[in-house]
């Protein structure tokens, strides 16, 4: 075998061939330096002594079925200039690495077609393996985006495991990337991107959001300027949560067997979008029977259908006035829970508005959400929390 075939077959340059070793299924190719081209490996200079020597065998390229290494006798040398005691710099593969460049660009490649377990399968090495390289290649391309062009942002949580654990993500609306993954749903979640937001000079002008107090706050320490939008989705489910509880409450107190069938055979139907109840499957006319047996719950319905025109106007004028109205007609139903829902809304009242100044909303860092709890369940499941991460959407 030539050393010029070693450098275009396997990537290993600089480096003079000797013998090759053949057993127990794998190929090894013997390889050395010459010692006068050696160099301290931290400041680069010649001026070193020579302090023994150390042997490696590093994973490479395989050839059909059978597993290939390269092995080198690194030597250990004094730097003069430095003092310090250092192997060798290997020059095909990457500090403290057991495999060269040109095996991790290979496994990289199989990795954009195969799964991680088939990858490692196929090339018999240990699953842990393949993933580090996966990661670090995802960190060093990924791991800390460009924040310098960010405009318009949403924050939101979603949901790692079990056991209330949940992750913060920050999306830039422009461009569809999620440019920051915290731990936590906390204020302190977003301490780190604040961090490289402050040098990176970007102008954000508005963040959507839900009403999270510890976002809100957070937001405002850190971008006092910025608009907050409260998005209509955490809304609109906010009412819907609120609506079952009545509809559980109701069904609670009634005596009357067929109303309560009635009334407990609705759940979903509350919560449907009216457009999309099912004709053939009659449940309009289930809804319909419902809300007429139990007012209070009819009134509460039809106010939550009636709260979807608020984000439909022209402009914030208009948006004003409906809000007005619709929160006058929320005090005067008598019925407490839209009342209690009054209440929340005026206390957001600037936050909703806001939406009319913006346009923008988190819809899409919901979709990307659902992207990632899909990731999720289709991997079983993360050990490694950093993977997750650099594992995102993009």
């Amino acid at each position: 075998m030539s050393t010029s075939l070693l450098y275009h077959a396997f990537g290993v340059r600089g480096y003079q061939y000797t013998r090759a070793d053949f057993g127990d299924g794998r190929v090894i190719f013997h390889i050395v330096r010459d010692d006068s081209t050696c160099r301290c490996s931290a400041c680069g200079s010649a001026e070193v002594i020579h302090r023994g020597v150390v042997s490696r065998l590093f994973r490479s390229l395989p050839i059909g079925r059978k597993s290939t290494f390269v092995a080198l006798r690194i030597p250990r040398l004094e730097c003069r200039r430095c003092g310090g005691v250092r192997q060798a710099e290997v020059g095909f593969a990457d500090p403290r690495r057991s495999y060269t460049r040109a095996f991790e660009r290979y496994v990289l490649e199989l990795g954009r077609r195969m799964t991680i377990r088939d990858v490692a399968k196929l090339l018999g090495v240990g699953w842990d393996m393949v993933k580090e390289i996966i990661k670090r290649d995802l960190s060093r391309r990924f791991a800390r985006p460009k924040l310098k062009r960010l405009v318009d942002i949403a924050i939101d949580e979603f949901a790692v495991s079990k056991g209330h654990r949940y992750m913060t993500t920050v999306l830039d609306l422009d461009s569809g990337a999620v440019v920051f993954v915290g731990d936590g749903k906390a204020g302190d979640a977003l301490k780190p991107f604040w961090k490289r937001l402050r040098p990176s000079g970007a102008k954000i002008k508005a963040v959507a959001m839900d009403m999270s107090a510890a976002y809100r706050k957070a937001v405002r320490e850190n971008l006092p300027r910025a608009a907050i939008v409260f998005d209509h989705f955490h809304i609109s489910k906010l009412f819907n949560d609120k609506l079952s509880d009545l509809r559980r409450e109701l069904h609670r107190e009634l005596t009357d067997g067929l109303r309560k069938r009635v009334l407990k055979g609705v759940r979903w139907l509350l919560l449907k979008d009216p457009a999309n109840l099912d004709e053939e499957k009659d449940e309009k006319r289930r809804l319909e029977e419902a809300l007429a047996w139990n007012k209070p719950l009819a009134a509460a319905y039809y106010m939550k259908e009636d709260l979807r025109r608020f984000w439909e106007q022209p402009g914030k004028t208009f948006a004003t006035l409906f809000l007005d109205g619709w929160l006058k007609r929320a005090w005067a139903s008598g019925i407490k829970m839209p009342q209690e829902m009054a209440r929340t809304l005026a206390l957001y009242r600037s936050g909703l508005l806001a939406y009319y100044d913006a346009w923008i909303t988190s819809a899409q860092l919901e979709g990307t959400n659902n992207k990632i709890k899909t990731l999720k369940r289709t991997a079983y499941g993360f050990r490694d929390k950093e993977f997750l991460v650099v594992a995102r959407p993009r």
